[in-house]
């Protein structure tokens, strides 16, 4: 069984529901972090496959209850890159770390 929400990034504010996704699905991403917090009204979720970050791209995320949310399609399997950026272009990487998760 999957774990259904992945919290290791919680702190930061990031969560991914499900915890581990698979190549092909959907992953949802919530984000209630530092630009959130600091008073941003648009966040996107810049998001790439692997340490080179292929296939990148932005989504602009939509403001829910639990913060801003997107849904990414998992195109390939390795990991999932992610860092936020507001309508500023003020980012949050995870003090350059970014926020990576393992596909399967």
């Amino acid at each position: 069984m999957r774990k259904k929400i992945n919290n290791d990034y919680l702190p930061n504010g990031v969560l991914t529901i499900p915890a581990h996704p698979r190549a092909h699905d959907s992953v949802k991403i919530v984000y209630n972090g530092l630009l959130l917090q600091n008073g941003a009204t648009q966040v996107y979720a810049h998001a790439g496959f692997g340490a080179d970050w292929q296939n990148a791209g932005d989504y602009r995320m939509t403001r829910s209850d639990g913060g801003f949310e997107a849904a990414i399609p998992v195109i390939q399997a390795d990991t999932l890159q992610l860092a936020f950026r507001d309508g500023a272009s003020n980012w949050d990487n995870n003090s350059g770390k970014n926020y990576t998760y393992f596909i399967r």
